[in-house]
């Protein structure tokens, strides 16, 4: 069994946002293998804790300091300071995230949550692709 599907997520201010129930509520009830694609490269997508809002504030903290927009070397700056950041940011992070699936119901960890990391200041939606395979 295959299917896919696209979502469109709307617009979300820079940091990282559980998209978890966003992405269950279009599987179907069957078992085996759930992948998320993000259609886009100043954005990504990562599985972690999901309980304590302050790990979500951590994480913006952190990559902004490891990939900074106060650098100056940056020369992929075309849509701002923050353009080069988010490709960079997107790549350390992933553009895909995978987990199991039984009955229709997602085998993650009790504290593991799926999320959207906006990398950008100023963000359209983002493109989802979900694939189940599976029986």
């Amino acid at each position: 069994m295959l299917f896919q599907k696209e979502i469109i997520l709307k617009p979300r201010s820079r940091g990282f946002h559980l998209i978890t129930d966003d992405i269950i509520s279009v599987l179907p009830n069957f078992s085996g293998i759930v992948n998320v694609f993000i259609k886009h490269t100043s954005a990504s997508l990562t599985i972690n804790e999901n309980a304590d809002p302050s790990v979500r504030v951590d994480f913006e903290t952190h990559f902004n300091n490891m990939v900074s927009e106060d650098e100056n070397y940056f020369t992929h700056t075309y849509e701002g300071k923050d353009d080069m950041t988010s490709h960079i940011k997107s790549s350390l992070l992933g553009s895909s995230v995978s987990f199991p699936i039984k009955n229709g119901i997602p085998e993650l960890g009790v504290w593991q949550g799926i999320y959207l990391c906006e990398h950008r200041n100023n963000a359209s939606s983002r493109k989802i692709f979900i694939t189940l395979i599976g029986e």
